[in-house]
């Protein structure tokens, strides 16, 4: 019998979390799973479900006494942060906490497209985490998904979709023909439980994603399933570069300014992939990612097809 490879997920409430810690619990290997999760929050609805599932749920703050944490990390062989996006530095004394606990494996928190540094501010401090992780020699493994395939989804004359659309999102960038590499958000946990299981993803970055599509296409795909027009508002590159020195020089002022970080987020995300085409296998492939693809060549997620199809069909997506 194969040892269970045990796992601890910070953030397993949360979207991201949930599909990871759905995808381990699902997997075909031996997972025995732990969520830490905020003391205030150890009795809630979200955490009651995991335990009822046989999750370990324990109360954990990343950022009070390093020996607590190195107490509850002991015998993890894993570490997978799918934390809220404002809190990536608390990762630094989580990860400084599982070098000492003797973790195997460090996740951070990464989940989205990959790009250079200085394309996007939310990428950067990412990066700025995987080098604090390195700096201490602990294992570790990048995980990128690319965009969610859920925000994908257009609007279309009827409204018949628009339970299922992504407001902010429902754009074509640019001219709408930069590919772009998506990944349904309720399959990520079970390529993630594969890629945590794999030796040859230790001290890798992994670029996981299903399908790779164009804003064009995927307008093109709903036109023919839905038989309907696709109602999307065009986006022009000056204006996604006039939002985002809008949104920075709205920080510069105030850097507590949250709507501002969200706006600049967003829009950055939305020229990395949308306009430059930092989102796709090749980009990835320069930037040191190894392909999903590749690594698992019979995996296959959900289509983008499928998701069209079960949003016109009236069925609620993970977003």
């Amino acid at each position: 019998m194969s040892t269970k490879i045990k796992v601890a997920v910070v953030g397993a409430t949360g979207r991201t979390g949930k599909s990871v810690t759905d995808g381990l619990l699902g997997s075909d290997t031996d997972f025995d799973i732990t969520a830490l999760t905020r003391p205030s929050s150890l009795n809630n609805a979200a955490n009651n479900e995991l335990k009822n599932h046989g999750v370990r749920v324990v109360a954990a703050n990343l950022t009070g006494p390093q020996d607590d944490l190195i107490q509850i990390l002991t015998g993890i062989d894993v570490v997978i942060s799918c934390i809220v996006y404002t809190n990536l530095d608390d990762q630094i004394p989580l990860a400084e906490a599982a070098k000492k606990a003797g973790v195997k494996r460090f996740v951070p928190c990464d989940f989205s497209t990959p790009a250079p540094r200085g394309v996007m501010i939310l990428h950067d401090q990412k990066d700025d985490v995987l080098a604090a992780i390195q700096r201490l020699y602990l294992p570790y493994t990048v995980i990128d998904v690319g965009w969610w395939s859920q925000a994908a989804v257009p609007a279309v004359t009827s409204g018949k979709t628009d339970h299922a659309v992504t407001k902010p999102l429902n754009i074509v960038p640019g001219d709408g023909t930069v590919p772009i590499a998506y990944t349904d958000l309720g399959d990520i946990g079970a390529y993630v439980a594969k890629i945590i299981a794999d030796p040859r993803t230790l001290n890798k970055k992994v670029f996981a994603y299903t399908e790779v599509l164009s804003t064009n296409q995927t307008t093109k795909l709903m036109e023919e399933l839905s038989g309907e027009t696709v109602v999307r508002d065009k986006l022009s590159v000056d204006e996604i570069l006039q939002r985002i020195a809008s949104a920075r020089s709205a920080l510069e002022k105030d850097p507590t300014d949250n709507i501002a970080k969200f706006t600049l987020v967003v829009n950055e995300y939305i020229y990395s992939w949308g306009v430059r085409g930092d989102n796709t296998p090749e980009a990835a492939s320069y930037l040191g990612y190894l392909d999903f693809k590749d690594l698992y060549p019979g995996v296959q997620g959900k289509t983008m097809r499928t998701i069209f199809e079960e949003a016109l069909q009236g069925k609620k997506g993970e977003n």
